[in-house]
């Protein structure tokens, strides 16, 4: 961004993902959040599953501290990913953890990232090893849309726990990142906590707006649901 407003330097991960030290230059009047209950801990030790559940869930509903957000599971288009979120989720792998990533508008990505207990981006469950991509959509215009929720990974075939909701259409020109779901109710949620933008702590110990970086308005799960 041209213009990069300086902030008071916030001592720890923990606290800055609790309290963002720039929360009050944004406007809450559309968003209501609770403080968080969350903790960066280490990820739990979950069974991965061997293979796709017989039954899977068509319904998550995750509840954030700003409120909950109902996603419509794809089950049939991506059974593995699917039973591997739901399995996590059933053992409260994702409870009372942050969502650590936020990018704007600038970076062309649109997405809030979450599914990472010591949010710092590198975290997966203990144990699991990678597991295959699903549902890819063609390289093409929106190929991500708004309400999208997808995995996020570091290369081909390298799905864990970290996923993504997009807020706005997003296009990216590799798209390799499986998609699993579709917000039907919240995405206003998610819309107003990206209208609060994105901050990191720079080298000189201040906290300054960025493009890709911790949300501004703190984002915690509380817990996940089926129906």
């Amino acid at each position: 961004m041209s213009k990069r407003t300086v902030i008071t330097l916030v001592a720890s991960l923990f606290v800055l993902l609790l309290t963002s030290p720039i929360a009050q230059a944004a406007d809450s009047s559309q968003l209501k959040c609770s403080t968080p209950t969350a903790t960066v801990h280490s990820p739990m030790k979950v069974a991965q599953p061997t293979k796709k559940a017989k039954a899977l869930p068509k319904t998550m509903i995750i509840t954030t501290n700003c409120g909950k957000i109902v996603i419509s599971l794809l089950g049939s288009k991506a059974p593995i990913t699917v039973t591997s979120l739901s399995a996590l989720a059933r053992a409260k792998y994702f409870d009372k953890s942050f969502c650590h990533r936020l990018t704007t508008a600038e970076t062309g990505i649109s997405v809030l990232q979450c599914g990472d207990p010591t949010a710092k981006g590198s975290g997966s469950p203990t144990g699991w090893k990678p597991y295959k991509d699903e549902n890819l959509p063609p390289v093409g215009p929106n190929n991500y849309p708004a309400g999208t929720l997808a995995m996020a990974n570091s290369g081909p075939n390298t799905n864990g726990s970290q996923f993504f909701f997009v807020y706005s259409d997003t296009s990216f020109p590799q798209p390799n990142y499986t998609i699993w779901g579709k917000v039907t109710s919240g995405l206003g949620i998610l819309t107003a906590i990206a209208e609060k933008k994105a901050y990191e702590i720079k080298s000189d110990g201040k906290a300054y707006y960025v493009a890709d970086g911790l949300p501004v308005q703190t984002v915690s799960i509380e817990k996940v649901s089926f129906k």
